[in-house]
């Protein structure tokens, strides 16, 4: 989890996760061997938790300071749906570049890794922070991050642990990550099962897979209009969403029809990314700037916990008795869903009460400060605050 960066660092730390995922790339292209393997995933590893957080981050403190009352979800629904058809565009160019290059199995990695240079010399302009320069040299800015670091984590971790949307975010966030590892541990051998062979069941399964990724692009971008639809609630968005995913994932224990399992498949999908989004936002409206690019590398961890503790659990309970109890996991967290904070009509801000505090009996919500970087904000009455 990159705990360091704020938003106004995004293009360095950015910049340096993707020089990071080139090599991951190049050794994965060389790799002959376990530990050539092993190295690819922690390098690439590595760069996923520099650049998880930071553009994410800086897109929504820069919205907050054209408009404070701007609602992000939106931005971030269009975020996830650009990542959502990157990876079904990588999913079908991964499977037929070996073909096309006579069974190669380097050329995507060697492919993904020209594509990490165009993307560097992209995001340096589109991520030009306007802001005064640094004072002093690189080497006191740098001690100076190092020296605020374990305020930052500690802060984050802090807020993370006594904030309750928070928690239920990051709490949401894992569950969806147990599902999506569901999907992906055991989908190929269900496919295989249904398609009548390992080879057949593989191509199916990739057909299915990039059809998914496809699927949740456009759902990220349904999230707004579906919140819309429920009069402006991101706790029944949520909810309903869980709901479809945790049907989805039981419906993949059967039937034993491949039209329905595929179906079922592409529906947690849609579920999953519609539902990234309306956390994300929960999530931006409950950090202040200083913890934003931390707090969404939280979400990010968050997921992966979920994905680990699947990859532990899942292999341990027969195919279909784990799909019916992953989906049954996901669905009642729709109850978690209804905890989420109260939200107006097309609105991100928490509902407060008359005497000022959340209805969850959080901590109090402050104004934002004059700089406009953030609509409203956890915060504890000190001198300077508002």
């Amino acid at each position: 989890m990159a705990a360091w960066p704020t938003s106004s660092d995004a293009g360095p730390v950015v910049v340096t996760g993707a020089l990071l995922h080139l090599a991951s790339c190049l050794v994965y292209a060389g790799a002959h061997s376990f530990g050539g393997f092993l190295a690819g995933v922690l390098l690439l590893a590595v760069g996923r938790a520099l650049d998880s957080g930071p553009v994410e981050a800086w897109y929504v403190d820069t919205v907050h300071r054209l408009d404070s009352s701007a609602d992000v979800a939106p931005g971030l629904a269009k975020h996830s749906a650009a990542d959502g058809g990157g990876l079904a565009v990588g999913a079908v160019a991964g499977g037929l570049l070996p073909a096309v290059f006579d069974g190669d199995l380097a050329v995507p990695f060697l492919l993904a890794a020209a594509l990490n240079l165009v993307f560097i010399a992209a995001v340096l302009p589109l991520l030009h922070e306007q802001r005064p320069p640094r004072q002093g040299t690189a080497r006191a800015a740098l001690l100076t991050g190092a020296r605020e670091t374990p305020a930052t984590v500690g802060a984050a971790v802090r807020l993370s642990v006594t904030d309750g949307p928070l928690r239920l975010v990051l709490l949401l966030t894992a569950a969806g990550g147990a599902g999506l590892v569901a999907c992906e541990l055991l989908g190929p051998v269900r496919f295989a099962e249904l398609a009548g062979g390992r080879d057949d069941g593989a191509a199916v399964y990739g057909t299915v897979l990039a059809s998914a990724f496809a699927a949740a692009s456009l759902a990220a971008l349904a999230a707004t209009p579906l919140r819309r639809l429920l009069r402006g609630s991101t706790r029944a968005a949520c909810a309903a969403l869980a709901v479809l995913g945790g049907l989805s994932l039981v419906a993949l224990a059967g039937p034993d029809l491949l039209p329905v399992a595929a179906v079922a498949f592409v529906g947690y999908y849609v579920a999953h990314g519609a539902n990234w989004p309306l956390l994300s936002a929960v999530l931006h409206g409950r950090v202040t700037a200083a913890h934003r690019a931390t707090a969404v590398s939280a979400m990010s961890l968050a997921m992966a916990v979920g994905g680990l503790l699947g990859n532990l659990l899942i292999p341990l309970i027969p195919r279909n008795t784990a799909f019916i109890t992953v989906g049954t996991l996901v669905a009642l967290s729709a109850l978690t869903c209804w905890r989420l904070p109260s939200q107006r009509q097309e609105g991100l801000v928490d509902e407060p009460r008359a005497d000022g505090k959340d209805p969850l009996d959080g901590p109090t919500l402050a104004a934002a400060d004059a700089a406009g970087q953030h609509q409203r904000q956890i915060a504890t009455p000190s001198a300077d605050s508002t």
